[in-house]
């Protein structure tokens, strides 16, 4: 059976603590971390040690930030991968496994004008070969994993579909990269999403969960049971991480999600 995770922004509370006794109240297996950037996350340390040390399961950290390793500033780009590098460092003390990023988020996007991005798909490629390799040497020699994940085509106009992401990751010949996929992006980007699961079995490194309209699982028309059937074929064994809008009473909302991913075959 897969594991559920919630994001900590999604759960009542003041503290960890409190959200975590929420969470597996509702059915959830782990909290899954945000991380925003000036090093915000690294601030947080004592707070997740003992968190931690309370018993609160804490495997992923998804990024929070406004710019990322594909920025078009030099600056902005170096400064993603510091924050980066950190929120891997800070994962793996904790005894985490990975960090989740695109490779940018409402930068620029080839669907909406002006269309042509001031930056050619070949230094886009070189860039983000760049950022993925030092930030996955980086996350070799901390023990954990590096997530890339692959956003729609209105969010990023790099890394839409997992194939693209796969190619990167192939690219860098680094273990420590792993494909993130999310279901409402695969929703929007792969002809087939369970297919595009099963071809790249080998790179699946974690998972997040939303319906097609962003809302928790079961608000839309996602084909769950195609797409957790997908997850069990290539032998997954992470979590589910919730990462969406609610829709309804929240609480409820979040509630409701292991139950419905359960009966949808999870």
């Amino acid at each position: 059976m897969l594991k559920t995770a919630v994001q900590e922004q999604l759960l009542p509370g003041d503290t960890l603590q409190a959200k975590w006794e929420f969470a597996q109240q509702a059915g959830y297996d782990a909290i899954e971390l945000r991380a925003k950037g000036d090093l915000h996350f690294a601030s947080r340390l004592d707070e997740l040690k003992q968190a931690r040390k309370d018993g609160v399961v804490m495997p992923t950290v998804c990024v929070d930030m406004l710019h990322f390793l594909g920025a078009f500033d030099e600056d902005l780009r170096r400064d993603a991968l510091v924050q980066m590098k950190s929120q891997l460092t800070v994962i793996a003390e904790i005894g985490g496994t990975g960090a989740q990023t695109p490779a940018s988020y409402g930068m620029f996007s080839r669907r909406l004008p002006p269309f042509e991005p001031p930056r050619s798909e070949a230094e886009d490629r070189e860039i983000l070969l760049a950022g993925l390799t030092e930030l996955g040497e980086h996350a070799r020699r901390e023990g954990v994993t590096l997530f890339l994940e692959p956003l729609n085509r209105y969010e990023d106009h790099m890394v839409n579909r997992l194939d693209q992401a796969a190619d990167l990751i192939r690219a860098t010949g680094l273990d420590s990269i792993r494909i993130g996929i999310d279901s409402y992006h695969m929703n929007i980007e792969e002809s087939d999403p369970a297919a595009a699961i099963l071809a790249h079995a080998g790179l699946i490194g974690h998972a997040q969960v939303s319906d097609s309209n962003r809302f928790q699982p079961g608000a839309g028309h996602l084909d769950w049971r195609a797409w957790l059937t997908a997850l069990h074929a290539i032998g997954y064994d992470g979590h589910l991480a919730l990462e969406c809008r609610l829709t309804g009473d929240p609480e409820e909302a979040v509630r409701s999600v292991p139950a419905f991913l359960k009966r949808s075959g999870a």
